[in-house]
């Protein structure tokens, strides 16, 4: 079975900047229940379907899959639900632990998050100077969440 561990911060400033260059993901979701998301994705001119699992702690099942390029983009603009959550990622090695930060774009511009997955859940990870709050286990930082509540309509972050 495949297993995602994954904790999830807020950047807290721009010091990453440079030391990667951004990739442009589409993702959209065809399944938006905590208990089995199923996400579409486009990124370069690769396709995925990914099928994810409810939360224990830091870990959930995740089942990962390569699909046709054009088939995804077909699931994105007919099947996901709308609508579709656009993002720039930057992948940055910080003392051997691979970070994805992820800048968002069109209605959750302005956030900007850091994710590290993990071998276990008990792994201790040295954070770089630009992150900031942990926010693993707030649901609103969830990307599927994104979708239905943009972090342009939050109060606060």
């Amino acid at each position: 079975m495949g297993k995602e561990i994954e904790r999830k911060f807020l950047v807290k400033n721009d010091s990453w900047r440079g030391e990667a260059p951004g990739v442009l993901y589409r993702q959209g979701y065809l399944s938006l229940d905590m208990d089995r998301v199923v996400r579409v994705r486009v990124n370069g001119k690769q396709g995925y379907l990914t099928i994810k699992g409810k939360f224990r702690g830091f870990s959930r099942p995740e089942f990962e899959y390569e699909i046709p390029y054009d088939d995804a983009l077909e699931l994105l603009n007919t099947l996901c639900i709308q609508p579709i959550l656009e993002k720039m990622r930057y992948i940055i090695e910080h003392r051997g632990v691979r970070w994805e930060i992820d800048e968002f774009l069109g209605a959750n511009s302005g956030l900007v998050v850091a994710e590290v997955e993990l071998d276990d859940e008990e792994q201790s990870i040295d954070l770089p100077d630009w992150v900031g709050r942990e926010v693993s286990h707030d649901p609103r930082y969830f990307n599927s969440n994104l979708i239905l509540k943009p972090f342009k309509h939050w109060k606060t972050a």
